[in-house]
């Protein structure tokens, strides 16, 4: 907690490429606890070398180079659309690199973990990233234990989001931590998005992942996402795609490079995930709701798709909720930001002195 009067200063990293939405969702949930809460924030837009930075969209923003990073308290860097964006940019990552070290927490969006990488600063760390490049990470960066179905990971004073949409629930988390749960709940609603959602990202990854052209594979899997509790037979999957077993199978392997029975075992996985994780349901109990039909075999695919048993995962569950922080951490900061305004400390930010607000 700053003290009294000081503004935390958090500092968004940009560099050519950007993705918009990774500097627009977690920036928006920030200048909400400003604009609606008066929450003592101080955001910027920084980039290596200052000036117009274009993203990925062609959308340019106005960066500045900030001349001491002293007084920082929060380092976040947005990703782009794909890591490849990011394979040429040493000027950005040395420029994390000098600036992290002065930061209290350092954070990163979507496929900016892979910049955080590039600067060492998750080695020995667990991260996360957008789904699809969780395991080119791995690759990359071996001594980072890359968990692929968080939406974010915090581990001490190192956050990382998931796929783009993601910084904001990341952002929400940091405010929750700031300001308190009732300020980051009302900000979500404002936002219009869950406060904390149930699951991983694998919620959102199998079904994309399988990528079904639009007919009737895709009504076949969504309809197996809404009756997992039933058999789902490839003859029953057939009938409701209208066409024979045999051409369904063809079919179904040629759109989504999967058998319809690997397919259905992912959905009830994805499905058991959050009760497992979050509730304290029986196992046994769960394995009948998502259609698994006993323990073992729940086992087994939960190995198979996320690496640990249920019970590891419940019990990752459990520690993760065990360092959120509880209800009413925090107290809110209602002091009046600057968003652009001088950095704290420095003449123009000492009591008495105008404010600056843009």
């Amino acid at each position: 907690m700053p003290h009294a009067g000081v503004a935390r200063t958090i500092w968004f990293v940009v560099f050519p490429g950007f993705e918009l939405l990774d500097l627009g969702g977690p920036l928006c949930a920030f200048n909400l606890a400003i604009d609606l809460h008066r929450a003592a924030y101080d955001v910027r837009i920084v980039s290596a070398s200052g000036g117009m930075v274009a993203g990925s969209s062609g959308v340019a923003i106005s960066t500045v180079r900030p001349p001491s990073p002293n007084h920082l308290d929060t380092l976040m860097v947005v990703g782009a659309a794909a890591p490849e964006v990011l394979g040429d940019r040493p000027k950005t990552v040395a420029f994390i690199r000098k600036i992290a070290m002065h930061a209290r927490r350092k954070a990163s969006v979507c496929t900016g973990a892979f910049l955080l990488a590039e600067a060492g600063l998750l080695d020995g760390h667990r991260a996360t990233t957008h789904w699809r490049y969780a395991a080119e990470l791995q690759r990359r960066h071996p001594l980072i234990k890359v968990d692929a179905d968080r939406i974010f990971v915090r581990e001490d004073d190192t956050w990382t989001s998931a796929g783009i949409t993601a910084g904001i629930d990341l952002a929400l988390a940091m405010i929750e931590e700031d300001c308190g749960l009732e300020i980051s709940k009302s900000i979500a609603r404002d936002l219009v998005v869950d406060h904390r959602r149930s699951g991983g990202q694998s919620q959102f990854s199998t079904m994309l992942a399988l990528e079904p052209k639009p007919g009737r594979i895709s009504d076949a899997l969504a309809y197996a996402r809404m009756h997992l509790d039933e058999r789902l037979s490839v003859e029953q999957l057939a009938d409701v795609a209208n066409i024979s077993p045999r051409q369904f199978a063809r079919q179904f392997a040629a759109e989504t490079g999967e058998t319809p029975a690997r397919a259905v075992e992912r959905l009830r996985c994805e499905a058991a995930l959050p009760r497992i994780e979050g509730t304290s349901a029986p196992f046994d109990q769960i394995a009948l709701q998502v259609g698994f039909g006993d323990l073992e075999r729940m086992r087994r695919a939960c190995i198979r798709i996320h690496g640990q048993s249920p019970q590891a995962l419940r019990r990752r569950g459990r520690a993760e909720r065990a360092h959120s922080p509880p209800a009413g951490v925090g107290q809110p900061l209602t002091v009046a930001a600057v968003r652009d305004g001088p950095v704290p400390g420095s003449p123009e930010n000492l009591p008495g002195a105008p404010r600056r607000r843009h």
